[in-house]
């Protein structure tokens, strides 16, 4: 059996490619990596091909491969302001569709599709289950609704795919946004809130999803959309002044009227000073929270770490990081 790993080789990658070597210890089984970017490290019984989802893609698949495919442009990658729509299609539209066409052109059917909950936009209602409207107002949010919307043509095919959609993932490997605020921590400075900090802001551990993954994986990739996200996620002026208190930061929450920051932070990013993008600004005073009980129930998946222990251990290798 072949589990082949599109983007393997990054942040999420890293971790389900580790966590399928260990599992498969003793069994038949063979992973292949598709990324532009050789691997930190590669399993025995892995290899590593240089592939361009974006072009066209002459991997031949068999016809009993499971694809993950994590591939995609993201934030944390700073997109240009300019033709930034073009910037995330021509990765995460045209690489997933290069990659089903190359699937059913070898009779592979079998794919698991790491997505975002950003297709749904702004909750209309609470919590999110998978059958929440999908708006997303981003162009990043876009490109995965657009992704989404090509799995399901596929699906007509006989296509059996897994779409996964997460919450923020926090773990080792990237800060993301978090460094901004790692940052403030770290010099003991203010810290502002967009909002009164009342609000929950669901988070979900990088090690959670990839062994969401190798659930779906052991169920035979089910033809579903599943919901990836921390178990009761607390206020977030609760979450901050617990880390802030367990590092020693001696900074202060400072809450804002919402609004008038999302206003200035909008206009700084029309300025071209973009501190936060719209996708992760809009909502940060929103109650936000992901319903996980269908990943629950049908992958018997539970997510492990809570969004305390995500950020501190964040903070640290944050610390780590800057002392090496």
């Amino acid at each position: 059996m072949r589990y082949i790993i599109v983007g393997g080789a990054g942040f999420l990658g890293e971790y389900v490619v580790d966590l399928i070597s260990k599992k498969s210890t003793g069994i038949q089984s063979e992973i292949i990596i598709l990324d532009t970017l050789k691997p930190k490290k590669l399993p025995n019984q892995s290899k590593f091909f240089c592939v361009d989802i974006a072009k066209k893609i002459d991997f031949e698949f068999l016809s009993d491969d499971n694809v993950i495919h994590l591939a995609a442009k993201q934030y944390h990658l700073k997109p240009p302001r300019k033709n930034r729509k073009e910037y995330f299609f021509d990765t995460n539209v045209s690489g997933t569709k290069n990659i089903l066409e190359a699937m059913e052109k070898r009779g592979c059917n079998k794919m698991i599709y790491f997505s975002t909950d950003m297709v749904y936009g702004k909750p209309q209602y609470l919590p999110i289950d998978s059958h929440h409207p999908k708006n997303p107002f981003g162009d990043y949010g876009k490109s995965k609704f657009e992704s989404e919307k090509l799995c399901e043509e596929y699906r007509k095919k006989g296509f059996n795919i897994t779409i996964f959609r997460p919450r923020m993932i926090v773990g080792k490997g990237r800060f993301g946004i978090l460094i901004k605020l790692f940052k403030l921590m770290d010099m003991g400075l203010p810290i502002p809130m967009i909002g009164s900090g009342n609000n929950c802001y669901q988070m979900v551990s990088v090690l959670d999803c990839a062994n969401a993954i190798y659930l779906a994986l052991q169920k035979g990739i089910p033809n579903a959309e599943f919901n990836l996200g921390s178990k009761n996620p607390p206020k977030v002026k609760d979450l901050l002044r617990k880390v802030i208190l367990q590092t020693g930061s001696k900074s202060l929450l400072i809450p804002t009227y919402g609004r008038f920051v999302k206003f200035c932070l909008g206009f700084l990013g029309f300025l071209g000073l973009e501190i936060m993008y719209k996708e992760q600004y809009e909502i940060a005073d929103e109650e936000y929270i992901v319903d996980i009980t269908e990943t629950q129930n049908i992958l018997g998946w539970e997510p492990l770490q809570e969004d305390g222990d995500m950020l501190l251990e964040a903070y640290d290798e944050y610390k780590t990081s800057k002392e090496k």
